[in-house]
């Protein structure tokens, strides 16, 4: 498959995937005294959704914390727990003042610090800094592409595609974690390009289950033409629809659902002209690239209208992923653990988005646990020999490079197709997500039909699309299942909750996919 030797590596745990998840597992292993390798599709650092964004956090005093799990618990329908929302509030709590000598935090008035929120490039170059510091090696530009059992089938690493160098590298390591973040399905997200699904499938192959991919019906709103999906500031914004008249679009739950079918009845435009002086004067530093799109256009956004869309962040800001079975964040199979957006959030976000704030504090939380987990259980398992025979998991979509006899690009947009339009995957119906099901399905036929590729990056493409499929099927065979409306997952044949549904819907499957109803188990208060 690849162009020349393999870059051969050998560590306790590998991490794959340098985002926001990755970076804590890293240095979670490390401090456990673990040798850990991390590979990561882009450039650890700048890859990924926290890179380019201003990220809050569930940053909550222990005082408070009670409070702060019964109001989750109270919008989750049913689904979280309330003692792994405690977890993820106190590793907040004591971990990002960890931070202090790497990134420089504001002060308020008082001279507190004021640790909630950060500065996204700042924050992954911190993140970098410190699991080099740690002695992580780190493997940029270096997608995985499939994971590695030995002869008796015990998880043994991974390998994938060093993309500069034009080689395969291959690390054979005991424990692995997955930190590759969720899938966007190319939606134009922010610094989403990366997240094709390739953990899910990775997974999914080595014998994981995934759990609550039906929540992946999250959308956000940006300029029309832009990828700047930081939605803050349109709370406080004004819709108007192509004459100028100003249209009822509620904030809360409601906003995408009504901005949704505004937009499939025309172009609508927005104002900023209600946000408060102070935060005007405050965006430029706390989302510094914000404005960018305005300045580059010339519009006043708190004077002019401009265009919006609503871009798709499927599984990102949606729910699902690898179920976990443990503390450490373990899947299914041994060795193999999850953290950030490869793994499922059901536990501390319920039916509904983390957000920003949850989602980036379980990042932070599910990445230490599964680091942590990661090299407990390498220290127990022998290491895996140098010269070991290793089997690969992947089952479709790695191509062996020859001729390329069909160009990806088609099976993309089928993809897109079915994904990204509103009245397919935000507002849901049975029929709709059947017929959206059936088109996948041949697409996937299609997909096993081509038998090459023409170098390496080809190669990297026909997984992506090929691990974009999969993720794109598990999410609508799970919302076909769950015939009610609860959290993000809409229907419009099937408005109401249903106490028959307070189920996880857990799923898997590569060529024919599956779904199993499993009861909920879930505890509401903080643990001592």
């Amino acid at each position: 498959m690849h162009a020349t030797a393999s870059l051969n590596l050998s560590a306790d745990v590998l991490v794959i995937g340098g985002g926001l998840a990755g970076t804590w597992a890293a240095v979670a292993a490390a401090r456990q005294g673990a040798r850990v390798v991390l590979s990561e599709k882009g450039y650890c650092g700048t890859s990924g959704v926290t890179a380019t964004a201003g990220p809050g956090h569930w940053w909550v005093p222990p005082e408070q914390r009670q409070a702060a799990i019964d109001k989750r618990l109270a919008s989750a329908a049913g689904l979280a727990d309330g003692r792994w929302m405690a977890r993820t509030l106190d590793s907040t709590w004591h971990t990002l003042p960890s931070l202090d000598r790497l990134y420089g935090f504001p002060v308020d008035d008082h001279g507190i610090k004021q640790y909630r929120a950060l500065r996204g490039p700042e924050y992954m170059r911190s993140m970098r800094r410190l699991a080099s510091e740690h002695g992580v090696t780190l493997l940029d530009h270096s997608p995985a592409l499939e994971l590695l059992r030995d002869d008796a089938g015990a998880l043994a690493g991974a390998r994938g595609l060093q993309r500069q160098a034009g080689r395969g590298w291959e690390v054979r390591a005991p424990a692995v974690v997955m930190a590759t973040g969720g899938c966007a399905f190319h939606s134009l997200l922010l610094g989403s390009r990366n997240n094709t699904g390739d953990g899910y499938l990775m997974g999914v192959e080595a014998g994981a289950e995934l759990s609550g991919m039906e929540f992946s019906a999250y959308y956000c709103i940006a300029p029309a033409g832009s990828t700047m999906t930081r939605s803050m500031v349109y709370t406080f914004g004004r819709y108007f629809d192509a004459s100028g008249r100003e249209l009822d679009i509620p904030q809360g739950p409601a906003f995408n659902y009504a901005l949704a079918r505004a937009l499939l009845e025309g172009p609508v435009s927005c104002r900023l002209d209600r946000i408060p002086a102070a935060i005007r004067e405050r965006l430029r530093y706390v989302q510094p690239n914000l404005m960018l799109p305005f300045d580059r256009s010339g519009i006043d956004p708190f004077r002019d209208t401009f265009p919006v869309t609503l871009h798709g962040e499927g599984t990102i800001r949606g729910v699902g992923g690898l179920r976990l079975i443990d503390d450490h964040c373990q899947t299914l199979v041994p060795g193999l653990f999850a953290a950030g957006d490869a793994a499922s959030r059901e536990s501390v976000t319920g039916a509904i988005s983390g957000g920003g704030a949850v989602n980036s504090s379980w990042a932070l939380s599910s990445g230490q646990w599964a680091g942590q987990g990661a090299a407990l259980h390498a220290r127990r398992q022998p290491a895996v020999r140098p010269g070991q025979r290793l089997l690969g998991s992947a089952t479709v979509g790695l191509l062996p490079l020859g001729d390329e006899r069909h160009a990806s690009t088609a099976l993309v947009e089928a993809i897109h197709n079915e994904m990204h339009p509103y009245d397919k995957n935000l507002v849901r119906s049975g029929g709709q997500l059947q017929r959206s099901l059936a088109q996948l399905d041949n697409t996937w036929d299609r997909l096993q039909q081509q038998t090459h590729a023409r170098d390496p990056a080809a190669v990297l493409r026909w997984r992506e699309t090929a691990a974009m499929l999969a993720t794109a099927r598990w999410c609508y065979s799970s919302a076909v299942q769950r015939n009610e409306s609860r959290g993000l997952h809409q229907r419009s044949d099937a408005p109401g909750q249903s106490a028959a549904f307070d189920v996880h819907l857990r799923s898997a499957g590569i060529d024919t996919p599956w779904v199993r109803h499993d009861a909920v188990k879930s505890s509401r208060e903080v643990p001592a």
